[in-house]
C-alpha cells in the first residue's frame, strides 16, 4: 500500500502540470484532425491562377506557366499598363513572387 500511497501523494502534487500537459495533448490531437480534413481547391495553381486572369477585366486570353523560379503570364490584354499592373500584383499576391520574377507578354494573335 505504500507504493499506492506514494502514487498519490505524486499525482496530488503535481496534478495542475499534469492537468495542463492532458489539456496540451488533446488539443494538440484534435488540430491535427482538422487539418487532416481541409480540402485542397480544384485544379492546379496554374489552371487557378489562369481562370482569374482571365475573368479579370482587360485581361482576356490568359495562359500561366508557373516555374521554381517564376511566372510567366501570356494574355491578349498585356499591352494595357494598368491591365499589365493588375497583372503582376494579383500574381505577386497568389505566388508570392516579386515582380522581377514576373513576366508578362501580349498573346499572339491579340
Amino acid at each position: 500500500m505504500k507504493s499506492e500511497d506514494k502514487l498519490r501523494q505524486i499525482i496530488l502534487k503535481y496534478r495542475y502540470p499534469l492537468l495542463i500537459l492532458l489539456l496540451g495533448v488533446v488539443l494538440l490531437l484534435s488540430s491535427g484532425r482538422s487539418y487532416a480534413h481541409t480540402e485542397k481547391p480544384e485544379g492546379s495553381a496554374e489552371e487557378r491562377l489562369q481562370e482569374l486572369l482571365a475573368a479579370t477585366e482587360g485581361v482576356g486570353e490568359a495562359r500561366v506557366l508557373i516555374s521554381e523560379s517564376g511566372v510567366i503570364v501570356a494574355c491578349r490584354g498585356a499591352d494595357d499598363a494598368q491591365t499589365k499592373l493588375n497583372i503582376l500584383r494579383a500574381v505577386n499576391s497568389f505566388t508570392g513572387f516579386g515582380s522581377d520574377k514576373i513576366t508578362i507578354l501580349k498573346l499572339r494573335g491579340a
